[in-house]
């Protein structure tokens, strides 16, 4: 439609400002009103109520309204042609052209006036579904309290924080940026980042991130990202990169729209050539601008941006989204995705002559450079036991197999008994883990110089949303859940059993999981990875569509997938589904009315006079808006009510 003045540029939804662009489209309204208000004025002359109803200053009053009104729409439409790029405001620029080279000042500035009322309907509409993704954006805030070395406190500017700045955050205050908790414990409201509103407690070594509220003690964190490059500035980014991608009908569309207009005209010639009848010509050529048709997609689309937005759910392109709804089959990671990714340390089995106590010191000292939820474990038990850690030196760490460290000059190793027999280390000298299967517990290996000196065995817990999350996949017509993971076959079979999945493979490397994906997919499955992005970062690429979960905080994991789930809740990936089958409908539904309109409206074009042809434009417009603005608020109830803060 009309997109001269109103229309909302791709480049300027860098920074999301929302309020300026508001602004704008507050005064073209109130231009629009004045124009509106013209109109009126002259209808109550043209009944007598003022001057007469063919005096010269009714005809004046129509003229000024029209001219006020037509103006913005004539103009872009003479910069469409001038930039010989075709737009549908072409056909709205010659019904109002026509009504003024017929004399009929009234008529073109109604049209003109309802063409513009949708047009403003429309933009506050979509301005209103990006406020909803800005309220996530625009919670950082604009000072921070940097802690000098001495311990004084000086307030600056948030663009002005750096990495390894430590920075005071009281409690009300929200996090200026992402960074580790170095003193301190409170608890965090993270909705603005996962959508999550309960409340998580955060003690030293946890992380923060920008955006999110401090609700109850004070903290001290070092800034280990600023700007930008936080989470929240991750977010912004890929959402309005999210905004710029089109789903496949949209290019399909676009393909045969300058065919759209020259078509329209020689529909409205051949009526006019055959009627005489200018009115029915005018109302032809206002019926079928379509404006119905142009914001069936994008409105539904930067609707459902907004809503999965809101809950945590990252869409990089809106061509994934479009995937969600068609996927026949799924797979999991084990660990961190349908696991709690913190496992327990659950035994200690030293070989002979070797004290416990060595065998975790050993193990953890290696691992301290690892993240990986069995290395987390490791120093978690080994503080528990009070045990000093080793320096560890030359540390490698083998994707799905294990690390390597030197400790007091001697190489350590930790990780799978398949592992070891890799550096040619016989682990017959300890007791099977076998013996103990019936518990389904992991097990790391460790080995100091060329002999195996004990395992441990750690347990991970399935999520307690992940049962119901993949029964509701199946309810959606999901065919295959298949579950992967680097574990013995033991654990896999009892965390797949507890899910409902319909099979599995344990004993898993990063390239066997590329591998089991193809095949899933020459198979013919739609297929949709979920991981943690990290080690899975092949497996999600090769999937048609990869999801990453747990991304809060992780570059790796945001970048990796083509959705990125910033929460670990997997009722998300039923929802996601639910949410790209309903914007789906809506679009087709909305397509489908504005087709239905403007074939209608050309059919019984002999029975609507250009007035009326104005207000069904804008009322059509109306229907596609609202409709798709429903998608808003969708996903409502997967949201947690937030906690009361006490004055």
């Amino acid at each position: 439609m009309v997109h001269q003045h109103l229309h909302i540029k791709q480049t300027e939804l860098e920074g999301y400002e929302t309020h300026g662009k508001q602004v704008r489209v507050s005064i073209a309204l109130i231009l629009t009103l004045t124009g509106g208000t013209l109109l009126v004025t002259s209808g109550l002359a043209r009944f007598g109520f003022l001057y007469g109803p063919s005096s010269f200053q009714t005809q004046l009053l129509a003229l000024a309204g029209a001219i006020l009104l037509s103006v913005p729409i004539l103009w872009h439409a003479l910069k469409c042609l001038i930039q010989r790029h075709s737009h549908m405001d072409e056909l709205a620029a010659l019904a109002i052209l026509a009504c003024f080279a017929t004399e009929n000042y009234a008529t073109a500035g109604i049209v003109a006036f309802f063409m513009l009322l949708s047009e403003l309907v429309e933009t506050r509409t979509a301005l209103g579904a990006r406020a909803s993704i800005e309220s996530l954006i625009k919670l950082t805030p604009k000072k921070a309290y940097l802690l000098s070395p001495d311990g004084s406190e000086k307030e600056i500017k948030v663009s002005q924080l750096k990495p390894a700045d430590i920075v005071r955050v009281r409690p009300g205050d929200n996090i200026p940026a992402d960074g580790e908790v170095v003193s301190g414990m409170s608890s965090i409201n993270e909705a603005s980042i996962t959508g999550e509103s309960l409340p998580v407690d955060k003690v030293p070594g946890m992380q923060v991130f920008a955006g999110t509220n401090n609700l109850t003690g004070m903290l001290e964190f070092k800034v280990t990202k600023a700007g930008k490059d936080t989470t929240l500035g991750k977010v912004q980014s890929l959402i309005i990169q999210a905004e710029q991608t089109k789903i496949p009908i949209v290019r399909i569309i676009e393909q045969y729209v300058k065919w759209y207009v020259p078509t329209i005209l020689m529909i409205a010639v051949i009526f006019l050539f055959f009627t005489k009848n200018w009115n029915q010509a005018i109302t032809i050529l206002i019926i079928a601008c379509p404006c119905s048709l142009i914001l069936a997609t994008p409105t539904a689309m930067v609707a459902a941006i907004s809503a999965s937005a809101r809950l945590g759910i990252l869409v990089k392109n809106v061509a994934d989204l479009e995937i969600a709804g068609r996927i026949t089959a799924m797979i999991f990671d084990k660990t961190g995705t349908v696991t709690t990714g913190r496992l327990y340390v659950t035994r200690l089995t030293p070989a002979e002559n070797v004290e416990p106590a060595d065998l975790l010191n050993a193990a953890a000292s290696a691992e301290q450079m690892s993240k990986h939820p069995a290395a987390r474990a490791l120093q978690q038990v080994a503080k528990e036991a009070n045990l000093t850690l080793q320096k560890a030196e030359n540390f490698k760490e083998t994707p799905g197999k294990g690390v390597t460290a030197t400790i007091n000059s001697e190489r350590v190793i930790v990780g799978r008994d398949t592992f070891l027999k890799e550096n040619n280390i016989n682990t017959d000298n300890v007791p099977d883990p076998a013996m103990h299967e019936e518990q389904g517990f992991s097990t790391l290996y460790i080995a100091k110089g060329s002999t195996c000196i004990g395992w441990i065995g750690m347990q991970d817990k399935t999520r307690p949303e992940a049962q119901q999350a993949v029964k509701e996949l199946f309810d959606l017509g999901v065919k295959r859940v298949t579950m992967l993971t680097g574990d013995r076959e033991e654990v896999a079979n009892r965390v797949a059993g507890e899910l409902g999945c319909t099979d599995f493979k344990a004993n898993c490397l990063p390239q066997d999981k590329l591998s089991i994906v193809e095949k899933v997919k020459e198979q013919g499955h739609t297929v949709v990875v979920v991981g943690d992005g990290i080690n899975d970062a092949p497996a999600l690429a090769a999937g048609d569509l990869g999801i990453a979960m747990g991304a809060a905080g992780s570059d790796v994991a945001i970048n990796s997938a083509s959705i990125a789930l910033l929460s670990d809740d997997l009722k998300r990936l039923p929802f996601l589904v639910k949410l790209s089958r309903k914007t789906r409908t809506v679009i087709f539904w909305n397509i489908g009315f504005g087709v239905s309109f403007i074939i209608l409206g050309i059919i019984f074009s002999f029975m609507i006079n250009p007035k009326m042809a104005a207000v069904l434009h804008f009322l059509s417009s109306l229907v596609v808006v609202f409709n798709s603005a429903r998608l808003v608020r969708y996903g409502e109830e997967l949201q947690h009510p937030l906690p009361q803060m006490q004055g």
